[in-house]
């Protein structure tokens, strides 16, 4: 299975030049997010190669007429489908399957001073995450105390 191809994704996306991979492995009922980087902001190539998500992303460009709206799709190894979510969103997703592995290609490196996180939960955002009953939910201290948007 082709994972990647280059000239498809130009002629779908742009032509953006990818400098990281990156790989998460996450339990059941794990939530991610929102992330993204204050400058040198990374657009983000998003594909399951295990399991099952639930894969947001926000539009934090200012200038968009898409500004503050988010967008989700549940992505699945099964299906093989990737997300593209362009420089100057930010990203999140939940784990809906018992494990999941996410596979994700950045247009800039990862730099830890300029990362920022929202609250998953921001009530200004209202994203609909398909939380399974049932489950616990898994969040990082991060995450948990992420502040909200506006």
């Amino acid at each position: 299975m082709e994972l990647f191809r280059h000239d498809l994704f130009t002629r779908r996306c742009g032509d953006f030049g990818f400098v990281q991979d990156n790989l998460s492995r996450s339990r059941q009922g794990t939530l991610r997010g929102l992330h993204y980087q204050r400058q040198k902001p990374q657009g983000k190539l998003v594909q399951v190669i295990a399991g099952t998500i639930f894969d947001v992303a926000v539009d934090l460009r200012e200038k968009s007429t898409t500004y503050g709206t988010w967008v989700g799709a549940r992505l699945s190894a099964a299906e093989g489908a990737s997300l593209w979510i362009p420089p100057g969103f930010a990203h999140g997703f939940y784990v809906m399957s018992e494990e999941a592995h996410v596979l994700y290609k950045c247009t800039d490196y990862y730099t830890p001073e300029l990362e920022a996180t929202l609250n998953w939960s921001d009530p200004t955002l209202a994203i609909e995450w398909p939380i399974l009953d049932q489950v616990p939910l898994i969040l990082s201290e991060k995450d948990r105390n992420a502040p909200f948007w506006l």
